[in-house]
C-alpha cells in the first residue's frame, strides 16, 4: 500500500520546518528509520526517520519549502499498514530523530516537569571532523567514525552541498565520491554577478551594485523570529553597572584548580548565571509569560544561553539552573556549549526556557539591546568587562566595569521591577570576593 509522510511534530512548540535536504530519491528503497529528509526548524535540525519500509513515491515538498506540521512531504510505496501515520505512534516509541543546532529561540508553553541536568565534570571533547563541504549532521559523522572514514574524501551532494548519508553509503560501497557528487559544481561556487543596469534605465543606479544572497533556512526562521517579536512585546530597555573586582579576584583564585579538575577554564559566564537565577527568584515577574488576560509564573528557572553558531544562533537551557553552584553551572554550560557548537545538540536541549542570558561581551560588545526570546518576559546581556577609572568613596580607581543590559516585556512588568532586577544582579556580583566558595 502506498502512505503519505507528513511533517511530524519535532517538538512541544514546533508547529513548521523547512525542508532542508533529500537524503533520498524517488525509486530508492528505504527501511523503517532511515532518514528520509533533513527539516530545519526555529529550534534545531532534525533529520525525519521514515514510518516504514518501502520504496519512495513522489516527492511532494522541494528542499527550501515552509510547511507547517502535517503537511504532505512525500509518498511512500508498498508500505506495510504500521506505517500509515506521519510519525510512528507514540506507543512504539521509536529512536529520537538525531538533531543538529539551528537558530535557536525556544518558544515556552506552560511548563512541563523539567530534570536538572547532571553537573558532572566535562572534559574536553574532540573537534568535529573536518568539512569543507559545510554542516556535517550527527547521524553522518557517526556513520563515518564507524568505518573509520575521512569525510574529507567525500563530496556532498545534499543542501548547500552537505554530505548526505546516502553519500557516505555510496562512497564507502564504491570507494568513491557518489556519481552525482563527481558532476556536481563546486559547494563554494558563486552565482554569476548580475547584470550592469544601463545608466539610462528608469532603475536606479544603486540597483547595479552588489550581489543578492538567498536567505538560508536558519536565517529565514531567525528573521521570522526577531519580527513576530517586536511585534508581539513593547520592549523597554534598560541598563546598570557592575564592578567585576570580586568576580575577577573569585575567578583568578579558582582557575586553575578548576581548570585540573575539569579540564575547562573557568569564565565570568557561570558567576552571571547564578546572580540571574537569585534575581529572578527576587523578581518572579521577570521569570513569566504574558498569556492573554494574565501573566503566567514559572515554578521552575530554566536559563537560557545565548550561543552563536555559523550563519545563526541556538539557545541551549540550563534546566533548574537555581539549583547549581557556580561550579555546577560552569560544567553545564560547558557541556550544552560545545554540544551546540559541534553539531550534537538535542531537541530537549533548546525547549522550556524560562529566561535568557546572553554573553555579548565576549564578542567585545559594551552596551547591547537584545530582542526578547518570545515568549519570555526579558532578556539579559552582559556586556565585555572594561578596564576604566571610577568614583570609589573620594578617590578615582581604575576598576573592571561591566554593563548589565535589559530588555524587557513593559506588557509583564515595569521600570521597578527592571530596576530590582539588575539591582539584585548587580549587588549580588559586587559582593563576591576570594572566598566566595563555587562548590
Amino acid at each position: 500500500m502506498a502512505i503519505t509522510v507528513k511533517m511530524p511534530q519535532l517538538g512541544e512548540s514546533v508547529t513548521e520546518g523547512t525542508i532542508g535536504s533529500w537524503l533520498v530519491e524517488p525509486g530508492q528503497k528505504v527501511e523503517k528509520y532511515d532518514s528520509l529528509v533533513e527539516v530545519i526548524t526555529d529550534k534545531v535540525t532534525a533529520e525525519v526517520p521514515s514510518p516504514a519500509a518501502g520504496t519512495v513515491g513522489e516527492i511532494l515538498a522541494p528542499a527550501g519549502q515552509l510547511l507547517t506540521v502535517g503537511e504532505p512531504i512525500c509518498t511512500l510505496e508498498g508500505a506495510d499498514e504500521e506505517g500509515d501515520q506521519a510519525t510512528p505512534p507514540a506507543s512504539q516509541e521509536p529512536p529520537l530523530p538525531v538533531v543538529s543546532p539551528s537558530v535557536g529561540q525556544a518558544v515556552v508553553t506552560p511548563p512541563e516537569p523539567a530534570r536538572p541536568l547532571a553537573p558532572a565534570a566535562v572534559g574536553p571533547s574532540p573537534e568535529p571532523a573536518a568539512n569543507r563541504q559545510g554542516f556535517i549532521s550527527p547521524a553522518v559523522r557517526a556513520l563515518a567514525d564507524e568505518h573509520g572514514l575521512d569525510l574529507q574524501l567525500v563530496r556532498g551532494t545534499g543542501f548547500e552541498g552537505r554530505i548526505t548519508k546516502r553519500d557516505v553509503m555510496l562512497f564507502l560501497e564504491g570507494g568513491q565520491a557518489s556519481p552525482e557528487a563527481a558532476t556536481a559544481p563546486p559547494a563554494a561556487a558563486t552565482a554569476p554577478p548580475p547584470a550592469t543596469v544601463p545608466r539610462d534605465s528608469a532603475q536606479p543606479e544603486q540597483a547595479a551594485i552588489g550581489e543578492r544572497i538567498t536567505l538560508t533556512p536558519m536565517r529565514r526562521a531567525i528573521a521570522e523570529h526577531m519580527v513576530r517579536s517586536r511585534h508581539t512585546s513593547p520592549h523597554a530597555w534598560t541598563m546598570m553597572e557592575v564592578d567585576m573586582s570580586g568576580v575577577a579576584a573569585a575567578r583568578a583564585r579558582n582557575r586553575e584548580a578548576f581548570k585540573k579538575t575539569t579540564g575547562q577554564d573557568l569564565s565570568l559566564l557561570p558567576f552571571a548565571m547564578q546572580a540571574t537565577c537569585r534575581a529572578l527568584r527576587a523578581v518572579p515577574t521577570m521569570n513569566a509569560y504574558f498569556d492573554q488576560d494574565s501573566v503566567v509564573l514559572q515554578r521552575e528557572i530554566n536559563l537560557g544561553l545565548a550561543v552563536s553558531v555559523p550563519d545563526g544562533l541556538i539557545v541551549p537551557v540550563v534546566r533548574q539552573a537555581d539549583r547549581y553552584s557556580i561550579a555546577g553551572l560552569a560544567q553545564a554550560a560547558a557541556e550544552l556549549i560545545e554540544r551546540a557548537r559541534s553539531g550534537r545538540a538535542r531537541l530537549e536541549d533548546v525547549e522550556g526556557g524560562t529566561f535568557t542570558l546572553n554573553n555579548a561581551g565576549a564578542l567585545g560588545t559594551v552596551m547591547s539591546q537584545a530582542i526578547i526570546n518570545q515568549p519570555q518576559a526579558a532578556i539579559l546581556v552582559m556586556d565585555a568587562v572594561i578596564r576604566r577609572p571610577v568614583v570609589v568613596g573620594d578617590a578615582i580607581a581604575i576598576r573592571p566595569m561591566m554593563n548589565l543590559c535589559l530588555s524587557f516585556d513593559h506588557r509583564i512588568n515595569d521600570g521597578a521591577a527592571a530596576a530590582k532586577l539588575l539591582g539584585t544582579v548587580k549587588g549580588w556580583l559586587e559582593a563576591v570576593n576570594p572566598d566566595t566558595p563555587i562548590y
